[in-house]
């Protein structure tokens, strides 16, 4: 299942596979799951007594298994950046000398939440990647400053917040505008933009269908919640047979016009055809 698909950023992947910080019996387990990259959560799904003893405990894992060859990459969801929790997050990692292969910062809303992370991690001299979290209105409205931060790696899309905060509906249509958003900005800057989680474990086919949209609305990935998501948002994110026999068809094609514009199977073939035709190719010859 694991991919070794990069993004405009160089580092990113089709699943992602979010565990809490204070399960430190599940970290192996996500690590085997056969997602591109596992996230450790020190945000929500920490409660505020124990978050120092998740801190120790992720910055203790992510020492031994962070940048390690074969495996999937390592990040840590810190605590939101204007909090004391997020500023105590960025500390440790900084005095320890602990960071992992990417750090997402929750509950972006202005480029200055991004902004002072990166440069944490620049003072740091370390490779860590930094990805930002929208999950609120004012975020999807601060996208163009969000976009601006230098060294940004990419976005990802957080649903639930997002409709807590909005007062809208989780569901796929209450969601069109905000994804879209989310999507064409990061296209804009170059950047990929993963898809927030579905939510309703025993949904498969809900699942199937809402990674389906992602793939239709341009993500690059999307995060799952548990391991036996992972492989129907792989599945969703993997070009079929058909889809890629007609992707080829139009290279051919296009190959053949030598730059003109021409036909395959009834459609008409130009330069934009041709791309999206490439990136499918790519797409599926990365996922095998």
């Amino acid at each position: 299942m694991q991919s070794s698909l990069l993004t405009p950023a160089g580092l990113g992947g089709v699943t992602w596979l979010v565990t809490p910080g204070g399960a430190s019996n599940r970290f192996e387990t996500a690590l085997a799951s056969g997602a591109d990259i596992v996230l450790l959560d020190l945000e929500d799904s920490v409660p505020a007594e124990a978050k120092a003893g998740a801190r120790d405990g992720v910055l203790t894992f992510v020492s031994a298994h962070a940048r390690r060859p074969g495996g999937p990459l390592l990040g840590i969801r810190i605590n939101a950046a204007d909090t004391a929790e997020g500023l105590r997050d960025v500390v440790a990692m900084a005095d320890l000398s602990l960071w992992p292969d990417l750090v997402v910062v929750p509950k972006a809303e202005y480029g200055r939440d991004i902004a002072a992370v990166v440069r944490a991690v620049r003072r740091a001299r370390s490779a860590t990647k930094v990805w930002a979290l929208i999950e609120s209105p004012q975020g999807v409205v601060g996208l163009p400053s969000i976009m601006r931060v230098p060294g940004l790696a990419g976005v990802l899309f957080g649903a639930a917040d997002y409709a807590a905060a909005a007062g809208c509906g989780l569901t796929s249509r209450a969601m069109w505008y905000p994804r879209s958003q989310l999507v064409t900005a990061a296209a804009a800057a170059g950047l990929p933009a993963v898809d927030s989680p579905y939510f309703f474990l025993d949904d498969q086919d809900g699942l199937r269908r809402d990674a389906l949209e992602a793939v239709e609305l341009g993500f690059a990935g999307k995060v799952a919640v548990h391991p036996r998501q992972l492989k129907v948002i792989a599945e969703a994110f993997t070009p079929g047979s058909r889809e890629v026999e007609e992707a080829r068809a139009v290279l051919a094609a296009a190959a053949r016009a030598d730059g003109a514009i021409t036909t395959a199977g009834g459609a008409m073939v130009g330069p934009p055809l041709v791309k999206a035709a490439a990136r499918t190719v790519a797409r599926r010859a990365s996922q095998q």
